[in-house]
């Protein structure tokens, strides 16, 4: 047996449904400023930003390959001499 419905709403109509928020006011400041970003272009101050929000996952995911690169070293290098 196969059962379809169909639910004909908009996407605010769903979203109160659900009892989910409103984003629409965060977008639009979100669209505000990625906008002001386009037209003005990104300022040194923004590239500082955003390395230093950026530096600390780069390196910890650096950290991790290079652990997991000398720990398939070494396993290779036992594997060979034994």
């Amino acid at each position: 047996m196969k059962i379809n419905f169909t639910i004909d709403c908009t996407p605010e109509e769903a979203r109160a449904f659900f009892g989910l928020p409103d984003l629409q006011p965060l977008h639009d400041v979100y669209l505000d400023r990625m906008k002001a970003a386009m037209t003005e272009g990104v300022t040194p101050a923004d590239w500082q930003r955003m390395m230093q929000n950026w530096a600390p996952g780069i390196a910890g995911g650096f950290e991790q390959w290079q652990k997991l690169m000398m720990t398939g070293l070494s396993a290779a290098a036992g594997k060979t001499q034994g």
